[in-house]
């Protein structure tokens, strides 16, 4: 079942009726599930406190749905989604300060430091996801989002490390990819 986003996902209240969502759709012998957008900062929400994946807080109710989707056998992910320049909300960001004609807010700019702080909050939000049970993550590149406004040349107009030529327009989501995996590769050779 591919990612969709309900509603459910931006209150904290709504936890166990998108618990029984998902669960639900296992029962009826859906295999893999991936949930709708979470957000690794609160620059990356969609809209004013929306969906996100930063503490230890959310750790403990997204149980609600890990536990509820495998007690089906099933398996879920969840999805990170930084909105970036989507973002409906004044403390958007961006790989370029370009807005975005389908909102008001002019995104700011991510600055180099800003650019590794976004990267280790998607490692972050991927640790906290294992960490609530989720089978793995899928990490939102498509459709315009943050990762997407890296990778392209009309939304990234950077001159630095992380624009300009293709391979420099690459770095921010191979980074988050290689970050994450050697976090995770320590990890696990630390409980090795």
């Amino acid at each position: 079942m591919g990612s969709m986003h309900t509603g459910l996902e931006d209150r904290a209240r709504d936890i166990d009726r998108l618990a029984e969502y998902f669960a639900e759709r296992a029962r009826g012998g859906v295999g893999l599930i991936v949930t709708g957008g979470y957000a690794p900062n609160r620059t990356g929400w969609l809209l004013p406190f929306a969906a996100q994946m930063t503490s230890a807080s959310d750790v403990r109710r997204h149980r609600r749905i890990t536990d509820a989707v495998q007690a089906f056998d099933g398996k879920i992910l969840l999805q990170i989604l930084h909105a970036g320049r989507y973002a409906y909300h004044p403390f958007s960001v961006s790989a370029s300060s370009a807005k975005a004609p389908i909102n008001p807010f002019r995104p700011r700019r991510l600055s180099g430091r800003g650019t590794l702080k976004a990267i280790d909050d998607f490692v972050r939000c991927a640790r906290l996801a294992r960490d609530a049970g989720y089978d793995g993550v899928e990490i939102m590149g498509s459709e315009g989002y943050l990762l997407n406004q890296f990778l392209a040349p009309r939304t990234n107009k950077r001159t630095d490390a992380w624009g300009g030529t293709a391979s420099k327009r690459q770095r921010f989501p191979v980074e988050i990819d290689a970050k994450r995996a050697i976090k995770q590769g320590t990890e696990l050779a630390a409980r090795l």
